[in-house]
């Protein structure tokens, strides 16, 4: 598997069931959607530090977009998002640092400039 490009590290609450999370661990590797400004966009999740993430469980991580050129100059350090499963919140989270958003954009643009009309 290719390494995965940092776009995006994070910090995030998992909410608990009982506030309308999930009841079960997420691990590195988890795909749900990064909820800003109205707009779901998938994410590949990698934990720092751990690879399970428990409800109620607060962690920092490394985002993946899966369309990173959709989000730059979007999002920005300290903005507040939602991760979410569906229509359904599971975590919160504000975003620490932008890392290699612009160098992931840029070659996503480039592949689609090479793809055939």
């Amino acid at each position: 598997m290719p390494t995965l490009a940092k776009d995006i590290e994070v910090e995030m609450t998992f909410l608990r069931p009982e506030e309308g999370g999930r009841s079960t661990p997420c691990y590195t590797g988890y795909r749900p959607q990064f909820y800003y400004d109205g707009i779901d966009s998938d994410a590949i999740h990698t934990y720092i530090d751990t690879e399970v993430v428990n409800p109620g469980q607060t962690v920092r991580a490394y985002l993946t977009f899966f369309v990173p050129d959709y989000h730059l100059g979007k999002v920005k350090e300290n903005m507040e998002f939602f991760v979410r499963e569906g229509s359904r919140t599971v975590a919160k989270g504000r975003v620490i640092k932008i890392l290699e958003l612009e160098k992931s954009a840029a070659e996503a643009l480039k592949r689609k400039a090479q793809k055939p009309a």
